[in-house]
């Protein structure tokens, strides 16, 4: 007779975080319903929650629960910081931009920290099935949250879009999930590593086909192009504080199934997706750099360049090796305080009644508001790769990834896409600097985007003059896999 093992509360010790923050979640709907002043009692309750979920993850050792489909291990450690850090610093300036727009705000919070669970379970995901149930966790909040502000007409379309390019991705992603489970047998990620090592690749078009779908879907969660065609459209759609969190936490999430899927389970077909990975990586730095040029709002214009830096970070990817991924990894935590503090200046040029999304808002910005203007300058450099911000350092890491993997042709494509990107973020400086403002309008600073502007400040320098100790903390966290 088979006996099944009990559940012990010492099992449930690696999946801690996710449960509080499921805890935390639920509290915060309570919390909306009977505490009147729940402005600001919500987000301070969110950052509490979310920071003590952060110090469990940092503390704790590499383990598995739930017969490996759940990896608590160094890898998903990494990617977990990168969404936790991109939710806390967005609920810091949650409660201005809500005052801001003269939107309730209630409900957000909740739809916020249930997301972040999806993002925390895709990067532990040891399993399909996991990386599933985190990925639609992960997005059906986005999916409200991107229409949530209901005053406003573009939410609704963008949340519509949204949705129905998320649903058809997702069924790309299972059927290629279903393709894999039926030649291997499992769903289990290492199990599938060992199974595809024993097969004749050229000779199962089949797996090539899983492959190619896969790809696909997991394209489409990154806002790699040709499956990036949704992204302008949403992004501007949405409220901006909900842009910012998108273009950063599901990115990264993103990201780390990509990773744990190519990396991890299919590593020996990198000689198959590794070339697609590349010829992508060019498409998407052109598509989005190019046609960032063209812009004159400011949000569709960082809305593009979100896409033109996924196209970057595949670039760690496609090397298929550890140094690679950690390049991978340095990048997102570099754009994480990069755009994130671009996105925070954006919020910041909104007054009551007036979104500010243009580019001419950002005239005279340096006469008016210094500053915000030098804040604002730093980050743009940042996101051109000027030494010594932590953008410059970022793109030497995946260059010098993608070189050493044997790819130098889509090296030099990079260079030369991101000195085109030089045009669209220093004009930008040239507005700020070089021009005189129409109508300068009072700006106010609340306590939270101090917080986060001097984060991202922080982060930005302190990747690219001390880049050493970042890279050696996720090398050793790849390393206690």
């Amino acid at each position: 007779m088979m006996q099944t093992a009990a559940v012990t509360w010492t099992a449930l010790d690696p999946i801690l975080p996710e449960l509080l923050l499921i805890g935390i979640s639920a509290l915060l709907v309570g919390c909306d319903l009977f505490i009147p002043r729940q402005r600001q009692v919500l987000p301070w309750l969110t950052v509490v929650g979310c920071t003590t979920a952060l110090l469990l993850i940092l503390g704790a050792r590499p383990a598995t629960a739930f017969g490996g489909m759940f990896l608590a291990d160094g890898y998903a450690m990494v990617f977990k910081v990168i969404c936790l850090g991109a939710v806390i610093l967005t609920t810091l300036i949650s409660e201005q931009f809500w005052r801001t727009v003269g939107a309730r705000q209630g409900e957000y919070y909740s739809l916020l920290v249930f997301s972040l669970v999806g993002m925390l379970l895709m990067a532990s995901a040891g399993d399909l099935m996991v990386l599933y149930l985190g990925l639609e966790l992960m997005a059906l909040p986005i999916y409200v949250l991107v229409g949530l502000h209901k005053r406003d007409q573009r939410t609704s379309e963008a949340a519509a879009k949204y949705f129905l390019m998320g649903a058809f991705a997702s069924a790309l992603l299972l059927f290629g999930m279903s393709l894999l489970y039926g030649l291997t047998g499992t769903t289990d990620i290492g199990r599938i590593a060992e199974a595809v090592t024993s097969m004749q690749v050229a000779a199962n078009p089949a797996l090539l086909a899983a492959l190619g779908l896969l790809l696909a879907g997991l394209c489409f969660k990154v806002a790699v192009a040709p499956f990036h065609l949704w992204t302008p459209d949403v992004y501007e759609g949405a409220p901006t504080l909900v842009t910012a969190l998108m273009s950063i936490g599901p990115k990264a999430a993103g990201f780390a199934i990509f990773g744990r899927i190519l990396f991890y389970g299919l590593p020996d077909l990198q000689g198959h997706w590794g070339p697609i990975l590349a010829v992508l990586a060019l498409l998407t730095m052109a598509v989005g750099n190019i046609t960032a040029l063209c812009q004159h709002s400011l949000k569709r214009m960082l809305a593009y360049s979100s896409i033109a830096h996924a196209g970057y970070a595949l670039l760690g990817l496609l090397a298929g090796t550890e140094e690679g991924m950690a390049a991978t990894m340095v990048y997102l935590i570099v754009y994480l305080f990069m755009n994130l503090g671009a996105f925070a200046v954006l919020i910041l040029l909104a007054v009551p009644g007036q979104c500010r999304e243009s580019l001419d808002d950002c005239k005279g910005l340096a006469t008016k508001h210094p500053v915000i203007a030098a804040l604002m300058l730093v980050f743009l450099f940042s996101l051109t790769g000027i030494p010594p911000t932590g953008g410059f350092i970022g793109k030497f890491y995946l260059l010098k990834a993608a070189f050493a993997a044997g790819y130098p042709l889509t090296v030099v494509g990079a260079v030369l896409f991101s000195a085109i990107s030089a045009f669209f973020y220093l004009r930008v400086v040239r507005l700020m600097y070089m021009s005189d403002a129409d109508d300068p309008a009072r700006l106010t600073c609340s306590s939270g985007m101090r917080v986060v502007l001097g984060v991202c400040l922080a982060g930005v320098l302190g990747l690219g003059l001390f880049p050493g100790s970042f890279l050696g903390w996720i090398v050793a966290a790849l390393a206690g896999n």
